[in-house]
């Protein structure tokens, strides 16, 4: 995953282990990487930064995953958040992913699976952008084909 600036990741979790663990795996990955330990924390520090990916921890005091999941998505529709939880059940992953969660991480987990689901996200965030880009260009084409057309016709007109 190649991008020109650095990929920005906010990681909330109310333990300071896993925290810690994933800072350090993220930095080493080139991440640049900002914590928070429950969900009203890590709402503010979204607000204040400019975050690629949040990876939130489904159970923590104050506000909790779900419900951060959701007030960033009022931020930023668009917001990409990787979902863990030490307490995993099928209600709750449902739950998430039909809120938006772009995956569901189970603790314990291995730092490779959260690379994969990392770069699988990222991936997909940015294909989006290229597709809304495209999308973008197709839809001036095809407005300015016609005014070609017609400038065209104005042109064969005058100049017979």
């Amino acid at each position: 995953m190649s991008t020109d600036k650095p990929i920005r990741v906010l990681v909330v979790d109310d333990e300071q282990l896993v925290r810690d663990l994933l800072v350090s795996y993220l930095n080493s990955l080139g991440f640049v990487v900002e914590t928070a330990q429950d969900g009203l924390e890590g709402l503010e520090k979204y607000t204040e930064g400019d975050f690629d990916l949040v990876i939130t921890d489904l159970s923590m005091p104050n506000m909790d995953g779900l419900q951060l999941m959701k007030e960033l998505r009022e931020i930023d529709e668009e917001t990409v958040v990787l979902m863990i939880t030490g307490y995993p059940t099928i209600g709750t992953a449902v739950e998430a992913i039909k809120q938006g969660a772009t995956d569901y991480i189970t603790k314990p987990f291995t730092l490779d699976e959260v690379k994969i689901r990392i770069d699988k996200a990222i991936g997909a965030k940015m294909l989006k952008g290229r597709l809304r880009s495209v999308q973008g260009l197709a839809w001036g084409l095809l407005f300015s084909i016609p005014l070609w057309l017609v400038i065209g016709i104005v042109l064969a007109w005058m100049f017979r």
